[in-house]
This record gives structure tokens, C-alpha cells and sequence, in this order.
């Protein structure tokens, strides 16, 4: 991934910490901390969490900074309904424009979910299931989309999916999407996305999570 400033790239390591639950909800974020962990000064960091407020990765408490907010019971079914509809078309263009090697990378990043789901890094493999998604929709070259997939990403409770089986699960979606990917079957690429979406939320679902059961009752 290629970021044009500083700023970026730590805003996407933010990104990547808050969905994996390094940082979470509730958390308030220090930018003298965050700046020598990531050993920058406090101005791309300032910047970085500017931009991560207005996509809702971080909230503000009156004069007393940001930390991370919690998901919304009674939200997250919506927010589930538009993922599928603008991932499903950020992976239709992804897939159309998908190369050997951005296969290759997408394959990299599948080998190192595939390991980390034989450890207990539940962070770390969140992590990486981040990254696969958003490599595969930078292919789509859709960047406004794609701003919108990553403010319904930092409304998703993605923290509650660990239960019995998600990994393994996990791992046979994507294999089933690659699969797709490299045998040339876009439309069957696009579906097993968006069936791995829907496996994700029917987990919430089945395992009673306070955002989908919520969602539930108001339907």
C-alpha cells in the first residue's frame, strides 16, 4: 500500500489497531503515546486523528481528547446491509481489474491469516483480515466508496465475531474467493464476498451480541 504522507500512513495504522481491538472501545488516545510508539512527531498524528473523527474511528469528549467510541446497538444491522451493497461493488470493479501479482499479494495476505488463525493473536489476525479487504478494494479504484466502507468498518462490531469456528470459517471464505478470483468467475467472486459478509453478521447474530440481537427486535 502507498501512502502520499505520514499523516496517511499513520492513519491507516490507526485504523488497523482499532479494528483489531488494540486499541478499544472506550479507549482514550494519547498523541504524545501514539507518537512514540510509532516514533513520529505529534503533528501527523494530530492529523491522522482529525481524519479518523470525521470518518467515526474516533470521537471527541468535551476538553477531554478522543478516544474510541463504542458500536451503537440497534446501528449495526444497517450498517451491515450497506456494507454488503458497496463491498459487493467495490469487489465487482476490484476483481475486473485484478492482476497476477495483486492475486499474488491477496494470496501473501491469505497464507498470513491462515497462520495466524493457528494462534491465539486474535489482534493480529483482525489486523490482517483488514488489510486483505482493503487491498482488495484499493483495486477497485473506487476511493470514494471506499471512504464509505471505511466509516461503516469503524461502526461494525467486529471485536464480538470471535467464536468457536469463525477462524476456520474465516479462512474458507477467502480461500472460496480466491478460488473464484483465479478461475476467472467474477460474478462467483463477488457472491462468495458477499457471503462472507453474511456469515460474519449471522454470527452476531446466532451468538446473541448485544449489536445484532438489538438489530433484531427493531425489525
Amino acid at each position: 500500500m502507498a501512502f502520499r504522507t505520514k499523516q496517511d500512513q499513520v492513519a491507516e495504522i490507526l485504523r488497523e489497531r482499532i479494528i483489531a481491538g488494540t486499541y478499544p472501545r472506550g479507549m482514550k488516545l494519547k498523541q504524545s503515546q501514539i507518537a512514540e510508539e510509532l516514533g513520529v512527531s505529534i503533528t501527523p498524528v494530530r492529523e491522522a486523528l482529525h481524519t479518523l473523527e470525521a470518518e467515526g474511528y474516533v470521537a471527541g469528549l468535551s476538553h477531554k481528547g478522543l478516544h474510541v467510541p463504542e458500536t451503537v446497538p440497534g446501528a449495526a444491522r444497517e450498517v451491515f446491509e450497506l456494507r454488503v451493497m458497496l463491498e459487493r461493488d467495490l469487489t465487482a470493479h476490484a476483481v475486473a481489474r485484478m492482476t497476477p501479482a495483486s492475486l499474488a499479494e491477496l494470496r501473501e495476505s491469505q497464507a498470513r491469516i491462515v497462520a495466524l488463525t493457528r494462534g491465539k493473536d486474535a489482534q493480529a489476525l483482525r489486523a490482517e483480515n483488514y488489510r486483505f479487504h482493503f487491498r482488495l478494494y484499493e483495486l477497485a479504484d473506487r476511493p470514494q466508496t471506499q471512504q464509505f466502507v471505511r466509516v461503516l468498518w469503524a461502526k461494525y462490531p467486529f471485536i464480538m465475531q470471535e467464536r468457536p469456528g469463525r477462524k476456520k470459517m474465516l479462512v474458507q471464505e477467502h480461500a472460496r474467493f480466491l478460488e473464484r478470483v483465479a478461475a476467472g468467475d467474477q460474478t462467483g467472486a463477488v457472491q462468495a464476498m458477499v457471503d462472507h459478509i453474511e456469515s460474519g453478521w449471522r454470527g452476531l447474530e446466532d451468538q446473541g451480541a448485544p449489536e445484532a440481537t438489538a438489530a433484531k427486535a427493531t425489525r
